[in-house]
């Protein structure tokens, strides 16, 4: 009955080292394919969302802008009329 039991503790201690290999090795792949991707994703020039964003808020701005750029002038235009 011993040895039965030596050889169950063996076995489930094999199984606990394996999984935590297996772990270890997901972790690796996971890291590996990120770095993979953030460099793919550089050399194509991609732009961040922040940058994005900041970009999009600069033209919002500088249409509105224009417009009342737009409507000072239509005032100038009908005073000179």
């Amino acid at each position: 009955m011993q040895t039965r039991n030596k050889f169950f503790d063996d076995m489930s201690q094999m199984m606990t080292n394996a999984m935590g290999v297996a772990q270890g090795a997901k972790s690796e792949a996971e890291n590996a394919l990120k770095g993979m991707m953030d460099r793919w994703l550089a050399d194509r020039d991609f732009v961040t969302r922040e940058e994005f964003d900041a970009v999009r808020g600069m033209a919002q701005k500088a249409r509105e802008e224009n417009e009342t750029l737009k409507a000072r002038l239509d005032v100038l235009e009908a005073k000179k009329g």
